[in-house]
């Protein structure tokens, strides 16, 4: 996909209403913001705006100049409920942003900065089209390499990337997530694991897969604790689920959505089932992807656990910075041998407590935790943050990764104010 393009609609100017209005951005921290993402929701729009209808979009520019917006249907009725658009801001920085109605949204070329798929592999070799529905098979079995080439989705599962980073979760009882470390900016994950002779555990000029999940969590991926025979124990999500369904919400060019939702999960014998939802978003620009996990109702007790590998970091550092709590590791632990750090982040409110589990013969092992609390109905939100020395120059030390998490911590405490 390298070189990819993407024209939104079409001339700038064609049907817009003459009157507009201004909205002013807000930084208000101490921390430069690149590529911050910018989120007007139609509700709100729709009180500046009254005459808004269903069918039309905004053109927003800044000082005259058109700004790439991306619209999203996030409930699937046809209509988009957010309008979502990357912006620069220096710190406590104001900026000044004219919002107008049009019938069509502005023509820009730009980049695809974002994207997610998920591919089944054909009966007669290769993987088909994209889709946007997918329901995993029931307890589904990890795939096994000495029987066949190639896995029945495309990298064993769900992909998501974005310039900077990529992702994939495991399509099958694993639920564990791993991590793809780019060196190129342009999106990839259509070509990695297509074709078995080219290894993506080999360095390639676009990346590689560079963490080593075994029993672990991988990459930021799910747990919930409970206590089974007055122990504590971790059960990992996606077994014993009643249904497993991926449900693609938006992809690129600023924005990549989607959703899994553990229908009826039935996590332990004899336990009422629950129902978890976790949508995992990714924008441009950034090092991390966002999890919004939200339970139908919560077990006695419990706890939701996210958290990060231990095999090659014995040591994992916490974060606590104006209200935001973390972990995270710094080490020679990718699978290139080389320098990466990794970082889970999360509202300080939302922590129990962190943990490490590394004994053998538990399902859920290899894991720097975080145990998060959970209320029914209402999001839990984590960030997971990848800084790989091949990426970018300034992850090659332990002070540079720091550095961005530092930052990151201070954005994520003091979200853009709109107005």
């Amino acid at each position: 996909m390298k070189g990819f393009f993407l024209a939104i609609a079409i001339a700038v100017g064609t049907g817009v209403f003459a009157q507009a209005k201004t909205i002013e951005v807000t930084n208000p921290s101490a921390a430069e913001r690149k590529d911050e993402l910018v989120v007007l929701k139609r509700t709100w729009l729709k009180r500046r705006l009254p005459a808004l209808n269903e069918r039309q979009y905004i053109i927003v520019t800044d000082r005259n100049t058109p700004q790439l917006v991306q619209f999203d249907d996030l409930d699937g009725d046809g209509i988009w409920d957010e309008a979502v658009l990357l912006l620069s801001l220096a710190p406590k920085q104001k900026k000044l942003l004219s919002v107008a109605l049009s019938d069509h949204p502005a023509a820009i070329k730009a980049v695809v900065r974002t994207y997610v798929r998920q591919k089944h592999r054909l009966a007669g070799g290769g993987f088909g089209n994209n889709v946007l529905l997918d329901t995993m098979p029931y307890n589904n079995l990890p795939t096994d390499f000495s029987k066949q080439k190639l896995p029945p989705y495309l990298t064993e599962g769900p992909a998501w990337e974005n310039d900077k980073v990529g992702f994939r979760k495991y399509f099958d009882i694993r639920n564990a997530n791993d991590i793809w470390g780019k060196r190129v900016p342009y999106m990839v994950l259509d070509e990695v694991g297509a074709n078995p002779g080219n290894s993506y555990h080999n360095l390639s000029d676009w990346g590689m897969d560079i963490l080593k999940v075994g029993k672990s969590l991988g990459a930021g991926a799910l747990a919930l604790r409970v206590k089974v025979n007055g122990k504590d124990s971790l059960i990992r999500f996606g077994s014993n689920a009643q249904q497993v369904v991926y449900k693609q919400i938006s992809s690129g060019p600023l924005r990549s959505v989607f959703e899994l939702v553990y229908k009826n999960w039935q996590y332990l014998p004899d336990v009422s089932p629950i129902t978890v939802t976790e949508q995992i978003s990714i924008w441009g620009g950034q090092y991390f992807f966002e999890n919004k996990v939200i339970f139908s109702h919560v077990p006695a007790n419990a706890s939701l656990v996210t958290g990060t590998i231990d095999f090659y970091s014995k040591q994992d550092y916490k974060i606590n910075h104006k209200g935001i709590s973390g972990l995270y590791t710094y080490d020679q632990q990718s699978e290139n041998k080389d320098r990466l750090g990794l970082a889970v982040l999360t509202p300080a409110k939302n922590v129990k407590k962190f943990g490490h589990t590394s004994t053998p013969d538990t399902d859920v092992t290899n894991v720097f935790s975080v145990d998060l609390k959970a209320t029914p109905g209402k999001p839990v939100v984590y960030r997971y943050y990848v800084g790989w020395e091949m990426t970018d120059k300034a992850f090659a030390a332990k002070q540079g990764f720091e550095k961005m998490l530092s930052a990151e911590a201070e954005k994520f405490a003091k979200p853009v104010v709109i107005r």
